[in-house]
């Protein structure tokens, strides 16, 4: 007869196999979903449907990927802040056009949108390595351009995107003037074990207590309380409580990690907010909240007229 003790050991025994076997074949379907249930790849509607004025952006990241990208302008000849724009996991820029729409008129700002690989009209397949040469594409060509001030971009991110964004403001403090967070987890490891319960007592972040023994099967940790607290530009921290998908502890945790060595941290909280709407459901305050980081940390450098009349030398 077969012991209790036995039976536990091999009921272990099965769920860290089959642990090991889910994250080997579907963790990358668990972290990018390029295309939402029931809809198609490419996007459903452009700029011009919300009346904004766009360019379509081709860049190729260092690795030779081609990448699709949609710059938005407050106005044509614009030298306002420049917001390089990452999106969360799921579905693709397009589905996020109503919320950049109010943004720039808010916020008076253009908006660069990337596609990361595998994502609406972008080539290839996604991954953290991927992901993080695309970014750095996308600024590189921001940063190369004549007609904004390049010395405004601010990257926002919200969810992947934050995670995304702040591995490259840390890559690149004399490109990125501030980051803005929202909604962003601590890690992939740390969100491993919200998405399938049992996986916490086997995969964690640095903050857990767990023997972490799956971690090294983990492809894409992005682990963002990492990265944050090397950060050396102004972060603005912006965090729903009602979020469904990342518990807002999360913010709460990069926001102590990165105030403990950057005194240009703000974190605002709006209690009504979830994972998607923390900035309908926070309205004004949201877009003030914003305005107000944005006019302190990269505001607007008046031009001096220098051409005053000179008086005349007899």
């Amino acid at each position: 007869m077969v012991s209790y003790v036995g039976v536990l050991l091999y009921g272990v025994g099965g769920i860290v196999v089959a642990g090991m076997a889910l994250l080997v074949a579907f963790q990358e379907k668990l972290v990018y979903v390029p295309v939402l249930p029931g809809l198609t790849k490419s996007y459903p509607v452009t700029p011009a449907r919300l009346r904004l004025l766009y360019e379509d952006v081709w860049l190729r990241s260092s690795d030779g990927v081609r990448l699709h990208a949609w710059f938005i302008k407050v106005l044509p000849e614009s030298r306002g802040p420049t917001v390089l724009f990452f999106q969360e996991n799921a579905g693709n820029i397009a589905h996020r056009l109503e919320m950049v729409r109010i943004m720039i008129q808010r916020l008076q700002c253009n908006v660069f949108m990337l596609s990361y690989r595998g994502y609406g009209a972008s080539d290839g397949y996604p991954s953290q390595h991927g992901i993080t040469k695309d970014a750095q594409a996308a600024l590189d060509h921001l940063s190369q351009r004549t007609d904004i001030d390049t010395s405004r971009i601010v990257v926002f991110g919200r969810s992947l995107g934050g995670a995304v964004g702040a591995l490259l403001t840390k890559n690149n403090p004399d490109k990125v003037a501030a980051l803005i967070l929202e909604n962003t987890f601590t890690s992939i490891l740390d969100m491993a074990g919200v998405i399938l319960p049992f996986l916490k007592w086997f995969i964690g972040g640095t903050s857990s207590k767990g023997p972490k023994l799956l971690n090294f099967l983990v492809r894409s940790p992005w682990s963002t309380i990492d990265v944050v607290g090397q950060i050396k530009q102004p972060i603005l921290f912006l965090s729903g409580l009602q979020d469904e998908m990342v518990p807002p502890f999360h913010m709460q945790m990069l926001y102590g990690k990165a105030a403990a060595h950057n005194r240009e941290c703000v974190f605002v909280d709006f209690p009504n907010g979830m994972h998607m709407d923390t900035w309908l459901a926070g309205g004004d305050h949201y877009w003030r909240t914003t305005q107000q980081f944005l006019e302190k940390h990269v505001p607007e450098i008046k031009e001096h007229d220098s051409s005053h009349d000179d008086k005349d030398v007899e």
